[in-house]
């Protein structure tokens, strides 16, 4: 007896060794060309697109007086400096859709968007002085394509065409002292994992800002929201039939984040299959032990042999698993490898054992420790606790059922 136990426990190292190597290959096939494949979709869709608000700015020219001596006489002239000031923003008015559309490459899901976007802005012209504006909006990303692009002026004219430079689309208006101007301004782009909106046309991060009288309206058409990092959650949401509408509204504000939404991502494939196949010894030793205490308990004789191709059997079902998720969904994969798997170890046993054993305790043993075991992860966060439960609860049963075995007897050599 112990001869076969130790045996079993051979053939157990064994296949757990061959669910690492195939993890790892699987990480590896999943990671090694995320980069190249990120790459690719970045350039097809676009990148992850932060969209600044804003500037306004107008020149001030000073006269100053400066001294210089040649040859002796103090000659004094006139030199002119300008300077460029900023105008603050009187008020944004955005609205935002958001458009999911996930696209799979390899054994990785990017979720890439579409987003359409349209704002008024107001500067108003406090300084007492007819001022030429130069007005400045920053486009989220130069590598993004966008597509009908307005940018123009409300009951008033540019006095130069608006033009694209460096990213951002300038042009100039004469503000008269007191005025109000309203730039309107919309596109349609595309981008990927997130979208941010900052409340300062600086690229850097952390910078303290303040907004007056600030509204942005977004909606999006799936339910699973979420705020990346050193973002402000709304001021108001609403359930709509395809997402939500989310408000963020100000009268003032001052602050150093911003306004975000992360694009709710897919289970990953690869990686998906990879952490059940580095789960899989732990399902392998529960049904292990649990054949092993039946098969004792009612004196069911199975060689270590037996136990080796019952190991096979389950390798079989991450094999397949890990090769079709290249061509299937994460779930059809899934089920047809669960099938497949059930089906060699209960064709197998059959002949073996006989029906009842085939049929009843091995196939719900397989089912808990393989099918069900593997697929707590999809359900993140929850498959710690699903595993745990499923232990406990094998340990109930083994101790009822062998309560009443003679151990000294199981283990006795054998005349």
């Amino acid at each position: 007896m112990v001869k076969k136990i130790f045996a079993i426990a051979f053939i157990f190292i064994c296949t757990s060794i061959a669910w690492m190597i195939l993890g790892g290959t699987l990480f590896a096939r999943t990671y090694s060309s995320d980069s190249s494949l990120k790459a690719s979709v970045e350039k097809i869709w676009g990148k992850p697109q932060s969209q600044p608000a804003p500037t306004a700015s107008y020149w001030v020219t000073h006269v100053r007086q400066e001294e210089s001596v040649v040859n002796g006489n103090k000659i004094s002239k006139q030199v002119k400096h300008a300077e460029q000031r900023p105008l603050s923003l009187a008020a944004s008015d955005i609205k935002v859709k958001l458009g999911l559309d996930h696209r799979q490459k390899g054994l990785l899901w990017y979720a890439t968007y579409v987003v359409d976007f349209s704002a008024a802005y107001q500067f108003h012209n406090d300084t007492g002085e007819d001022r030429f504006l130069r007005v400045a909006f920053p486009l989220p990303s130069q590598d993004a394509q966008y597509s009908n692009i307005r940018y123009a002026l409300r009951n008033a004219q540019w006095t130069a065409k608006p033009e694209v430079r460096d990213g951002r689309l300038t042009g100039s208006v004469l503000a008269r002292a007191g005025q109000t101007v309203t730039v309107d301004v919309s596109y349609r782009s595309q981008g990927l994992d997130r979208w941010i909106y900052r409340f300062s046309g600086n690229d850097g991060h952390g910078k303290v800002s303040e907004v007056r009288n600030f509204r942005l309206e977004m909606e999006t058409d799936f339910d699973r929201i979420d705020f990346p990092l050193d973002t402000v959650s709304p001021t108001r949401k609403e359930k709509t039939a395809d997402g939500w509408r989310l408000v963020w509204e100000y009268g003032s504000l001052i602050s150093g984040v911003n306004i975000g939404m992360s694009m709710p991502q897919k289970l990953q494939p690869g990686p998906l299959a990879a952490e059940i196949s580095f789960f899989a010894p732990v399902s392998l030793f529960f049904f292990f032990v649990v054949m092993l205490v039946i098969t004792l308990v009612r004196r069911i004789e199975l060689h270590p042999m037996h136990y080796f191709f019952l190991a096979s059997a389950f390798f079989a079902f991450h094999l397949l698993l890990a090769y079709l998720v290249d061509h299937l969904s994460i779930h059809l994969a899934f089920v047809i490898a669960s099938l497949v798997s059930v089906a060699l170890v209960v064709s197998y046993l059959r002949i073996v054992t006989g029906a009842r054993f085939a049929f009843v305790e091995a196939t719900t043993a397989q089912l808990v420790y393989l099918v069900l075991f593997s697929y707590a992860f999809f359900f993140k966060g929850f498959t710690g606790l699903a595993v745990t439960l499923g232990a406990v609860l094998t340990l109930f049963v083994l101790m009822q059922m062998t309560a009443r075995v003679h151990w000294n007897e199981i283990f006795a050599p054998r005349k």
